[in-house]
């Protein structure tokens, strides 16, 4: 395999680089070209200012084999490398290879790095990779051929709804107790006397709709201090690249005409991924974000979706919906 180091996103073809990716060993939104290339514009939001784009691809005559999607920044006093969508924002990260390529791309790669930029960096360290992924096996032991200190951990749990059902086998399938206050809790907001319903948004005006549902998030108080400027302006543009890439699916429910909840996901691999929710203050009463999640399981089962996804983080409410936990792992190579 031939290598190279490129630039910027621009040198690489968007369709080839998603043509690979729904055949790698990790096909998620978050490994996306566009999604990749609007982090990378934000840096995560201001998270890494000073990183340095290691945009890496592997190719055999004009056949395109992987792309390893990196950066260089100084990370708990090292210089270390981390994947592109490190940390925060970005659930599910990997290199984007074939399966019957992955050994061979990861042994390359190491080499590479090793060779082109010598002494300019002392460690990979790389979050969010899924636990089944083959890239964790192979960091081990491409590790131990080159005496090469390595390091896997949990990370982050991501729970998980397993659907490919019906609504009501669904329900069949969790606690009594929570089964019993889901829909009890649907029953106490569609006879409350107001007018609810629900829509997935049509994104007509995709400026005004991601707007709205960043003023939903901002009801919490954590979220609108996470919210700064330059994370405002990388969440605008991370959506904005699922929009146009046909994977945002952005749901509002309303009370009386007024927005009362939202919930963006990515519909993508026959699946929901829940990326984040926001809801209004003035109509807890209602409990409407449990309210939309009920609306939202029912849709997916509905729509045949596999799975609801809620990514990253081990909140009570996902497990009272039935979720089951995998992880995402971090997984840190040292040079000696």
């Amino acid at each position: 395999m031939n290598y190279t180091l490129h630039a910027n996103f621009s040198e690489l073809n968007p369709q080839t680089w998603n043509d690979l990716l729904k055949e790698s060993v990790s096909d998620t939104p978050f490994l996306r070209y566009e999604y990749q290339a609007a982090w990378w514009q934000y840096r995560g939001g201001g998270e890494w200012q000073n990183a340095q784009l290691l945009l890496i691809s592997a190719s055999e005559g004009e056949s395109l084999i992987g792309i390893a999607p990196l950066f260089l920044a100084e990370y708990e006093g090292q210089k270390a490398i981390l994947l592109n969508g490190s940390i925060e924002i970005s659930d599910y990260l990997d290199v984007i290879v074939r399966p019957e390529d992955h050994a061979q791309f990861i042994a390359g790669l190491l080499d590479f790095l090793a060779t082109a930029l010598t002494d300019n960096w002392s460690s990979l360290d790389w979050y969010n990779l899924p636990d089944s992924s083959p890239t964790l096996a192979a960091l081990k032991e491409e590790s131990a051929k080159r005496n090469w200190t390595h390091r896997a951990e949990m990370y982050r749990p991501t729970p998980r709804i397993p659907l490919n059902k019906t609504f009501d086998e669904y329900l069949a399938g969790i606690d009594k107790k929570q089964r019993h206050e889901i829909r009890r809790k649907a029953r106490r907001a569609e006879e409350s006397g107001r007018n609810v319903r629900w829509h997935i948004s049509a994104m007509q005006d995709p400026e005004a709709e991601i707007d709205a549902f960043i003023a939903l998030m901002e009801h919490d108080a954590n979220k609108a201090q996470f919210l700064t400027e330059s994370m405002r302006a990388q969440m605008k543009a991370i959506l904005r690249a699922a929009h146009q890439g046909g994977w945002l699916w952005l749901a509002f429910l309303e009370v009386d005409g007024q927005r009362a909840a939202a919930a963006l996901n990515f519909d993508y691999n026959n699946k929901l991924w829940g990326y984040n929710a926001g809801v209004n203050r003035d109509f807890m009463e209602l409990s409407p974000g449990w309210v939309l999640l009920g609306y939202i399981l029912q849709w997916c089962c509905d729509n045949q979706r596999s799975e609801f996804d809620f990514m990253r983080g081990d909140e009570e409410y996902k497990y009272r919906f039935g979720a089951v936990n995998q992880q995402v792992m971090r997984a840190k190579v040292s040079k000696p």
